[in-house]
């Protein structure tokens, strides 16, 4: 009798099982340039906020922006649901933990307003910001045209999971390739986590790819279905394609690696892995000018019939200059993340973030864990 076929499984890493190995020059940590690209646009610091109603309001989108970073603006969530989101996002951070995912539901079931998208574009563009906005793969037809019509400058398409080949009986199938005609400004599109996905949504000439599905802290997806790569290795694979198609065609594709990210180490491995950026919600919910007040929630929390999120208490530790650029009053790397990745990128001797992805990473399951005795009785 033949033996069976067992299906073989491959090893994924995520970040607290590698290390970055220095490098054999070092370079100054001010002297670093982590500036992005994406499209026409020059960031100076290669930190994205999640398109969160608890963490992206109007004002904080014009906030980060002036600090050199990007907000992405939630066009399906409260801001463009309710002339006055304030009164909503107040009622969803006091309702009781056991009650609150009916609530959420019930608040997401309001219509969206096209008026709303309009004028909170405006209010981010007044300010003479980037403004970028998020939509879902469902709405994208429908509010295109009047993102394009608000003067936005950058549009993110995002769901659990996106590919470039979306099958359905009910309707034709969103082509990224027409998006980008149609709306002339920079598309970001995700969330993948695959070689072959992420080559074929770049093929489709967007200018970035959120890499990530599930990690978030606010997110339950893999518990819910199950899927998911960790972060490290999703990276990897996604910053694979994105050089392949470079190597063929000369156009560069910003990688994105979107959520899980919890301190600077994490980061810097997301850059050491491939990215160009980095998109975090939870870190910057948990600052004093985000909406959610020290909460903080995913966007598929309200999902009606499956959600695939929570309501997260994750309190308030700072303001967003301190994790962005410090000075952090804390040790655990939580704070000053740009701070971390430039000297990260000096131990290496990496010029520029494009350099920083030729660092040597290791598998390393001690890393956290290796002559920390008195760090881990202490935390206990």
């Amino acid at each position: 009798m033949e033996q069976p076929r067992i299906k073989e499984l491959r090893r994924a890493y995520g970040f607290d099982e590698v290390a970055i190995v220095p490098g054999d020059v070092t370079i100054n940590p001010e002297q670093t340039n982590i500036d992005l690209q994406i499209g026409h646009f020059t960031f100076h610091t290669p930190i994205i906020a999640s398109a969160m109603d608890a963490v992206v309001s109007p004002a904080f989108a014009v906030m980060i922006g002036k600090m050199g970073g990007l907000g992405v603006l939630n066009l399906e969530g409260v801001w463009t649901r309710y002339d006055n989101p304030k009164d909503v996002l107040q009622s969803v951070i006091e309702c009781p933990a056991d009650k609150v995912t009916p609530l959420l539901q019930k608040i997401y079931t309001a219509p969206l307003k096209d008026n709303l998208i309009g004028e909170r574009i405006q209010e981010i563009k007044r300010e003479g910001v980037v403004c970028a906005v998020s939509v879902t793969p469902p709405n994208t037809k429908k509010f295109a045209p009047l993102v394009n019509e608000a003067k936005a400058d950058i549009l993110v398409v995002q769901s659990t999971v996106t590919t470039a080949r979306h099958k359905s009986k009910s309707y034709r199938g969103l082509h990224f390739d027409e998006l980008v005609r149609q709306v002339k400004m920079p598309v970001i599109v995700g969330n993948c986590v695959g070689f072959g996905a992420a080559l074929e949504l770049i093929e489709t000439g967007i200018d970035g790819l959120l890499v990530g599905v599930g990690p978030g802290a606010a997110c339950t997806t893999r518990e819910v279905l199950g899927i998911g790569v960790p972060q490290v290795t999703a990276t990897l694979d996604c910053s694979a394609a994105r050089d392949y198609y470079h190597r063929r065609t000369g156009k560069y594709v910003a990688i994105i690696t979107d959520g899980g990210i919890r301190t600077g180490g994490d980061l810097c491995k997301s850059f050491a892995c491939g990215a160009d950026a980095v998109m975090i919600g939870t870190p910057f919910a948990q600052t004093t000018e985000a909406p959610g007040k020290g909460f903080n929630w995913g966007m598929a929390s309200p999902h009606p019939a499956l959600p695939r999120g929570t309501r997260i208490k994750v309190g308030i530790r700072g303001g967003l200059q301190q994790v962005l650029f410090g000075p952090s009053t804390v040790t655990d790397g939580t704070q000053n993340l740009a701070g971390a990745l430039r000297l990260a990128m000096g131990s290496c001797g990496a010029g520029k973030i494009r350099d920083f992805h030729k660092a040597e990473l290791v598998v390393a399951p001690a890393m956290k864990t290796e002559g920390k005795v008195f760090q881990l009785a202490h935390s206990i």
